[in-house]
């Protein structure tokens, strides 16, 4: 009998609210439906678009109006399924809204190659002579920026592979009960404290992986392979310039962020090196990293517990801002626990016309009360975005947006050392905010490393094999965590990290993290 429960087992309460998107089934399909068939009202713009500056601002506001409907069908359908991904109803939902996504950006696509038409002081008269134009002055600067370069479905595949078709063997804990593996219990497993469970943990997850390996190989390959593609269509240098260009990022940001951290490895190794002390092991092992540097398993957790936790903390960015969350919080933001089928890990949902959501895995964890913190940091930050800027301005970049999440975790952790008197309790906080810097500092500046070298590889005309995408994460892993001994099928842990086909995304956590420890200083320490 599996441990993991079906959906409907689980109470109303800690299941996020979707019908405050839409009330039925019934009323997202009027939704799709009104948009389908005004899509040839945007269509009917083309050729025209910048004749003149009324023109021009109609063809923006209906553009936005439809966008904004796209934004809320496809976030409904894809929440709906990522609820159970064995759902075939809302799994077609989603392909249905996706395809509507597909055909508005189709439909709109002659919009900015027209804007890229004209000249910047062609725009500024038009801004000039047209009242309710200027509001756009930003994104038309932006629009004629990326000019010269105006131009995946590798990532659906993999998710569906992983999410609902592998399923991982069940293996007996050490006092005789079942355990059953998933995408989203691993790290918690491997955290347990008999060392020779967790062997058992690592051994067989990674054994099952690789009986996958060439079928995620292949897919990993065609994303790459995309992305270097669509880079030379839009005449850029490199994949990773074009992706970076996006948020208008150098890439020298890139470059200084990856040699920076190879320079500072040594950090890195002296934190193995003191796991490895803490756990009083001969040699650390790649199932051996998870583990806490504490005495004892991580206490059980309540999530009323951290909910209270988490709002106490975020009280130096003040009374509204606390507010907010707490409300949300009671509102059926989150939807909590993990079920069967249900999509793994968290993020944070939601669009310009909705309230926020945020997927969570609970698992009754220390690490769970700072994801719950992260992914509320998103949720405000997204939130008081809609409220303060035109929906044209609403999508705000990845580069900024992990800033927000990670100065909820710092502050939490600064709370919580104040705040809490059990040392049991605080070890495992310090254990928890050094082991996210492990892991967002070090680990995603190695992923970000992995992921330039494979684009180099393709961008250079070779092939891209299982054989050598083990062999080039290998040798960082080897780099990276040199006090531990690497045995077992690390090599093949690309095969389980979905953010390698989003094109150049896992930096911007590294470089997150390291601006938002420094803004929680200065708030701490002037109180704005």
């Amino acid at each position: 009998m599996s441990s993991v429960p079906e959906r409907e087992e689980i109470e109303d309460r800690y299941r996020w609210d979707l019908e405050s998107i839409y009330a039925t089934d019934d009323d997202w399909e009027t939704a799709y439906e009104a948009v389908e068939e005004r899509l040839g009202e945007l269509r009917a713009y083309e050729g025209r678009t910048t004749d003149d500056g009324e023109t021009l601002l109609e063809t923006l506001r209906l553009r936005d109006e439809l966008m904004r409907t796209v934004g809320t069908v496809v976030a409904y359908a894809r929440m709906r399924s990522d609820e159970d991904t064995r759902d075939q109803e809302y799994q077609g939902m989603k392909s249905r809204a996706q395809a509507l996504s597909t055909a508005a950006a189709s439909a709109a696509s002659f919009v900015e190659p027209e804007i890229q038409s004209c000249s910047r002081d062609d725009i500024e008269s038009m801004i000039e002579e047209t009242d309710g134009l200027e509001r756009y002055d930003h994104y038309l600067e932006d629009t004629l920026r990326t000019k010269k370069h105006t131009r995946s479905a590798a990532a659906e595949t993999f998710s569906m592979l992983t999410d609902a078709d592998l399923t991982f063997p069940t293996v007996e804990r050490p006092d005789g009960t079942a355990a059953e593996i998933t995408q989203s219990n691993l790290t918690s497993l491997l955290k347990e404290p008999d060392r020779e469970f967790r062997r058992t943990v690592y051994e067989t997850f990674y054994d099952e992986l690789g009986n996958y390996r060439n079928t995620i190989g292949t897919t990993l390959s065609k994303a790459v392979k995309s992305h270097v593609k669509l880079a030379e269509a839009r005449e850029y240098g490199s994949a990773r310039e074009a992706a970076l260009d996006g948020p208008n990022v150098p890439v020298e940001v890139h470059d200084n962020l990856v040699a920076t951290v190879h320079e500072e490895i040594d950090v890195l190794h002296r934190h193995a090196e003191l796991k490895r002390d803490a756990l009083d092991v001969p040699d650390l092992r790649m199932w051996d990293l998870y583990v806490p540097m504490t005495e004892s398993e991580s206490p059980e957790l309540a999530y009323e517990d951290a909910r209270e936790h988490v709002v106490d903390a975020l009280a130096p960015l003040g009374e509204e801002y606390q507010s907010r969350v707490a409300e949300g919080l009671r509102s059926q933001w989150v939807d909590v626990y993990e079920n069967r089928g249900k999509r793994s890990g968290a993020y944070s949902g939601g669009t310009y016309d909705t309230q926020p959501f945020i997927l969570m895995n609970w698992q009754g964890e220390v690490a769970d009360m700072f994801t719950l913190a992260h992914e509320l940091g998103h949720s405000l930050h997204s939130q008081l975005t809609s409220e303060s800027q035109p929906y044209v301005y609403s999508d705000y970049d990845i580069f900024v947006a992990e800033v927000a999440s990670t100065v909820n975790e710092t502050l939490l952790t600064r709370h919580l050392l104040e705040t809490v008197e059990d040392e049991r309790f605080r070890r495992h906080v310090l254990n928890e905010y050094l082991e996210r810097f492990r892991s967002t500092l070090f680990r995603q500046t190695m992923f970000a490393d992995f992921e330039h070298r494979i684009h180099a590889r393709i961008e250079d005309g070779e092939a891209l094999t299982p054989d050598v995408l083990d062999e080039t994460y290998g040798d960082l892993k080897r780099e990276f965590y040199a006090p531990a001994t690497l045995e077992g099928g690390i090599e093949r842990e690309w095969e389980r990290i979905p953010h390698f086909y989003y094109d150049f995304y896992v930096y911007q956590y590294a470089t997150g993290i390291a601006a938002a420890a420094a803004i929680v200083d200065r708030i701490l320490e002037t109180g704005e």
